[in-house]
């Protein structure tokens, strides 16, 4: 069964970075699909970006560069540094594993991030 644990959110002030990981526990972390999503208050969760099982990483469009991903193979943690962060920044950010089509995915509970001068 794969469980899923976010860390490293916080307070910080615009334009600071922070590094979210998302811990994996479970067997085959290299063949999963991973994912950060954020939910910002009042708001639909939304894609911040995934990375597939052979490396390809995609973002969603208000990243703009600010954003990057990684996948610790060794560590089976999923990472993302942030940099340049703005108030609308501001959300839980939770991190998800899929599998394959069928399999349901699996999800974090999350870790805030706020963005506040």
């Amino acid at each position: 069964q794969v469980q899923l644990v976010e860390s490293g959110g916080g307070l910080v002030q615009p334009g600071e970075s922070l590094r979210l990981s998302c811990s994996f526990s479970g067997n085959l972390f290299s063949r999963y699909l991973m994912g950060w999503y954020r939910q910002a208050p009042g708001k639909e969760r939304e894609l911040v970006g995934f990375i597939t099982s052979d490396g390809r990483l995609t973002y969603g469009d208000f990243v703009k560069g600010r954003f990057t991903m990684s996948r610790d193979v060794a560590e089976n943690t999923l990472n993302l540094q942030m940099d340049n962060l703005t108030p609308e920044d501001t959300a839980v950010y939770y991190c998800n594993a899929k599998y394959d089509l069928v399999t349901p995915s699996v999800w974090g509970k999350g870790t805030l991030v706020a963005v506040s001068s």
